[in-house]
């Protein structure tokens, strides 16, 4: 679920015209930039981060693998994926020198509120950053791992406690305190099953019932999904409930979509560029 408002459109019997021709501009500009979330759910329409974040808790528990390092960064790539598909920023266009993707800078388009703090957080440092930043400095820096100390400033800070949160409003998650020996800390269980089963599902339709083996007939969400879980370290966790020959078909088709060059992908038509260039920063890290 995104946090978006979706206007209704209001039809005035007098002098309402010009009012209603605005409104209705707004909700074309707004569905354009909000293009690609029709596949999320019925209900509730969650951002790729929460999804992520979803895919990577403990459902009893209430938080994520303390070995895994790799969250962090992953949820960075969420951002600036959400962003592009909501029309907020765009890779640097190809010119006849063709650069690399890792090299082509994120540009800022639209200062249009997503009505997502995070996501309005990193727009506002994508707008006001001059010169403009590649994808993979942007995830360094979103994420904190800079040397330059006058940089530490686009990092954003409490990211998964302020997903969780977000979750916690939308019904998804409660709020609970454990104690760990010598520590306490808030963990976050999941109350809606429902809606992480819902999660689950669509990622193992789009390996196993769904499957078209071709990325770019896949929907670009559930494409962004894998390939962000899958930098996130958590996409297993959408597998564990298979039975042994349909998890290893799903891991196996997973693993043919990652395998995929960026490079050559980015390059094809209504190919969405952010998903492949954020895919070439993680494969590079």
């Amino acid at each position: 679920m995104t946090t978006l408002t979706h206007r209704s459109r209001r039809v005035e019997a007098a002098g309402g015209g010009k009012q209603q021709q605005e409104e209705e501009g707004t909700e074309k500009r707004d569905s354009l930039e909000d293009e690609g979330e029709k596949g999320d759910c019925k209900d509730l329409r969650l951002t790729l981060m929460e999804e992520v974040l979803l895919l990577g808790l403990k459902d009893k528990e209430g938080y994520t693998s303390f070995w895994n390092d790799c969250i962090s960064s992953g949820l960075r790539g969420c951002i600036l994926i959400e962003l592009a598909l909501r029309g907020r920023v765009q890779l640097e266009p190809q010119t006849m020198r063709k650069k690399r993707l890792l090299d082509r800078k994120v540009l800022f388009r639209s200062d249009a509120p997503t009505g997502d703090v995070l996501l309005d957080e990193a727009l506002k440092h994508i707008k006001a950053t001059e010169p403009a930043e590649s994808v993979q400095s942007w995830i360094e820096l979103l994420t904190g791992e800079t040397w330059n100390p006058l940089k530490l400033h686009y990092q954003i800070r409490n990211v998964r406690e302020r997903l969780a949160k977000n979750l916690v409003e939308k019904g998804i998650l409660t709020t609970e305190k454990q104690n760990f020996l010598l520590f306490d800390m808030t963990t976050h269980p999941v109350t809606n099953t429902t809606e992480k089963q819902r999660l689950v599902k669509r990622v193992q339709d789009g390996l196993l019932e769904r499957w078209v083996n071709d990325p770019h007939r896949l929907d670009r969400r559930l494409l962004a999904l894998i390939v962000l879980a899958n930098a996130a370290d958590v996409l297993e966790n959408a597998f564990a409930s298979l039975a042994d020959e349909r998890y290893e078909t799903a891991v196996t088709r997973s693993r043919e979509l990652l395998d995929y060059d960026p490079e050559a992908e980015a390059c094809k038509p209504g190919a969405v560029e952010m998903i492949w260039a954020v895919m070439a920063a993680f494969n590079k890290a």
